[in-house]
């Protein structure tokens, strides 16, 4: 017998309230610049040069899932052990501006994160890159740089591309409780959208493969407690 889907607390009436705003233009970070096209293709040519042999994936945890850049003809549950959902990047821009900035989500170390691997179709590789690479790399030197993890899935593991936050960047923002973090994800929003819709499409998506980051589902609770509070429904 199927499952029966968790009821969320996060609604899209909820994303309705929260405003979006027009674009605040390019934040500045002590130390990083915005990526021109020789660091988009340096970083493309990185990625493919250190790529494995055979199969080319990508492990996808949050946007990627539910707004892919990529094609792909094959998927997987995947398992990455050592590492776990993160709202950890600091974003003033996307989906935050600078009275109210956002975190936008990567992998960090530790813990276990379950999520989707998607294969790139062979011989789409380069011009796959091209698209997933702009979209992921607006900055440089990047807080997220792709890098190759090991995961796990039900027919053997795979090597896949992955964006991890690197911990020595300025833009990384660790240590907050989840309260602390719901408070924030709860008022950002940026030209691209809310943080808020950021989280209830990415919870949305992982219901469907039947996937339950506990963390999340507590954020999603936490957020529309604060969303019910800062913009009450008329």
């Amino acid at each position: 017998m199927p499952r029966q889907p968790r009821p969320l607390h996060l609604t899209a009436d909820h994303v309705a309230r929260i405003p979006v705003i027009e674009d605040p233009g390019q934040a500045t970070y002590p130390g990083i610049r915005p990526a021109t096209e020789a660091d988009y293709d340096a970083e493309v040519a990185r990625i493919i040069d250190t790529a494995p042999e055979g199969e080319f994936w990508i492990f996808a945890l949050s946007s990627l899932i539910w707004n892919p850049a990529t094609e792909f003809d094959q998927q997987r549950i995947a398992v990455a052990s050592g590492w776990h959902r993160s709202f950890c990047l600091f974003d003033q821009r996307w989906r935050g501006n600078p009275k109210q900035p956002g975190l936008m989500m990567c992998l960090d170390r530790g813990g276990s994160c379950r999520s989707v691997a998607f294969r790139i179709p062979a011989g789409t590789i380069k011009a796959n890159m091209d698209k997933l690479v702009r979209r992921e790399m607006s900055m440089v030197p990047n807080a997220f740089p792709g890098r190759w993890i090991k995961v796990a899935t039900a027919e053997g593991p795979l090597t896949a591309l992955a964006f991890a936050i690197n911990r020595q960047s300025t833009r990384y923002v660790g240590g907050l409780t989840l309260a602390e973090r719901a408070d924030r994800l709860a008022q950002a929003h940026g030209w691209k959208g809310s943080m808020a819709e950021y989280v209830l499409s990415t919870v949305q998506k992982l219901a469907e493969y039947d996937i339950h980051d506990r963390n999340l589902w507590a954020l999603q609770r936490l957020i529309a407690e604060r969303i019910d509070h800062h913009w009450p429904a008329n």
